[in-house]
């Protein structure tokens, strides 16, 4: 039996719209991309490889520095988008990029020795997943509720 007094602490527990799930876990993701590029340049020799026009394996040029723009821009982008598409497109969206994301961000692990960079991406990775369950399990109107 629940008293008064137990009623009075017990904190409200709102349920949260699918869309603002997925718009809140682009802005993670992206938080942790930012911060993972940040803490690079705290690696050994980083900083003279781009003064010295490279990162990693990758020369910097025009076309490199527009495809981390545009790979930097997609979740960017997805903040947005989850909260103003309509929910069919938004859930495919969703579940299409997001699944990429989480590949590209596993794939970019390999070869890597840096712990601090496994965690990030071990992070990024599991909300790329996670925006992916939000978006599967989006719930289905009842038959009762107006369209």
């Amino acid at each position: 039996m629940v008293s008064m007094r137990d009623d009075a602490r017990r904190l409200e527990d709102a349920a949260v719209p699918v869309k603002l799930k997925l718009s809140a876990s682009w802005i993670a993701l992206m938080l942790l991309y930012a911060y993972g590029d940040i803490i690079a340049y705290f690696r050994p020799g980083f900083i003279q490889d781009v003064i010295g026009g490279e990162v990693f394996v990758f020369d910097i040029d025009q076309v490199f520095l527009l495809g981390i723009s545009a790979y930097i821009a997609i979740p960017a982008l997805m903040v947005v988008l989850s909260l103003i598409l309509k929910p069919q497109l938004n859930r495919w969206s969703n579940i299409v990029i997001a699944g990429i994301y989480a590949v590209t961000i596993m794939a970019s692990v390999i070869g890597d020795d840096y712990v601090y960079y496994y965690f990030l991406s071990a992070l990024e990775t599991a909300i790329a997943l996670l925006i992916v369950w939000f978006a599967w399990t989006w719930p289905k109107c009842s038959t009762d509720s107006p369209v």
